[in-house]
């Protein structure tokens, strides 16, 4: 188990109601710093639920989010982002009538984080370089995951929350992108939610596997790989 001072995040037992629905009945996450923890789970078992509960969106009614040993659950959304927090949503929320360098700009917290940022950026996404005078909506969905995530690289984040970066990518675009968020897992904490076992085992170094709302096991990536009988029960995955 990770000790407490080891942690950039804790999430303890957190319940989150979508109107009448009780989505999250008893999470709890914790997240070391410098690495990559990836939230398994079936498809509605409140993965993307717990990145918008730690941001605020769907804020939880009990239970408490831990930032870096700071209370943050109540905060309004924006307030809770800036601290440090990324997030890259599932759905990538691109301005399709903004070019890609617009779409950077308006990441900023202050004046200057492009600039400050961009040789990290397209050091990791050089495509972006090449087309940062397009628009949104002329690029392929594998650009603009890339550039999904590279506007929460442009403000001082030092946790990001990525939500299904490889859903819908060819196999050659998710290499590309795996190699990118390891890269980036270099310079801040990363959490991640990745209904692709076989890309969120090899990037992560823990897990927490969460079922009809709970979470229900976690650790290290490396034991769960061991254990069988945990993946296809919660996972469905050979």
């Amino acid at each position: 188990m990770v000790k407490p001072a080891d942690n950039l995040l804790e999430v303890r037992d957190i319940h989150t109601f979508i109107g009448q629905f009780h989505i999250l009945q008893g999470v709890t996450v914790q997240v070391p710093k410098g690495s990559i923890t990836t939230l398994l789970g079936r498809n509605g078992a409140g993965k993307t639920t717990t990145l918008k509960s730690i941001l605020g969106i769907t804020p939880p009614r009990q239970g408490q989010v831990i930032l870096d040993g700071e209370e943050i659950q109540g905060r309004r959304t924006y307030e809770i982002a800036s601290l440090g927090i990324g997030f890259v949503p599932d759905y990538r929320a691109v301005f399709r009538d903004l070019s890609v360098e617009e779409n950077l700009r308006i990441a900023e917290r202050k004046p200057g984080d492009l600039a400050r940022h961009q040789d990290f950026i397209f050091g990791l996404f050089p495509d972006l370089k090449r087309l940062i005078k397009l628009r949104g909506q002329q690029l392929s969905g594998g650009q603009q995951q890339m550039l999904a995530i590279a506007r929460a690289l442009v403000a001082d984040n030092r946790l990001l929350l990525i939500d299904e970066p490889s859903e819908g990518l060819a196999p050659v675009l998710v290499e590309q992108m795996m190699e990118a968020i390891q890269r980036l897992s270099e310079e801040t904490t990363v959490i991640l939610v990745e209904q692709n076992f076989a890309v969120a085992s090899q990037l992560a170094k823990y897990y927490v596997i969460i079922e009809e709302g709970r979470s229900v096991q976690g650790g290290l990536m490396a034991d769960l790989l061991k254990d069988r009988e945990t993946i296809q029960r919660y996972l469905g995955a050979a």
